[in-house]
């Protein structure tokens, strides 16, 4: 919603496994496509300039991560954003009181070595304790082709 507000003409798209979630976006973003599906049954139908993911690679489980590097890789024409917890090296943390539920990696410097054409254009870290947006501790990671 708030890209929307800062880019009110840019076309959205959204792939998104919940359907409440996909009912809020198509009640408040106008002419969003939606894709309600899982990212493992997304099919990239068109590179878009902007594709972004958020809280999602910290969830998968590595063995599956490269497949969705690719569904990332092939939907982007220019960049990609990564937000998602870092850590230089993979470790698993438990996560609501289940094991193998949340990974943290370094995901964009995975996907660079990947793809070599990706090329890190800027970064940043979201702190919790934030006086004016407060997130969780999210490290992000803008790149492009």
């Amino acid at each position: 919603m708030a890209l929307k507000i800062l880019l009110p003409k840019a076309k959205m798209s959204a792939v998104e496994i919940n359907k409440s979630a996909i009912a809020h976006l198509e009640t408040n973003i106008e002419n969003i496509k939606t894709y309600p599906m899982s990212i493992f049954d997304y099919d990239p139908d068109k590179k878009r300039d902007f594709v972004f993911i958020k809280g999602v690679l910290i969830h998968i489980n590595p063995d599956k991560l490269q497949n969705v590097y690719e569904k990332l890789y092939e939907s982007s024409a220019k960049y990609i954003l990564v937000a998602e917890y870092y850590n230089p090296s993979p470790v698993s943390i438990p996560y609501r009181g289940h094991q193998n539920r949340l990974f943290k990696r370094d995901f964009a410097g995975e996907m660079m070595e990947k793809y070599g054409d990706l090329k890190l254009i800027n970064y940043g870290f979201v702190y919790h304790k934030d006086p004016n947006f407060p997130q969780d501790d999210i490290t992000w990671f803008l790149m492009g082709k």
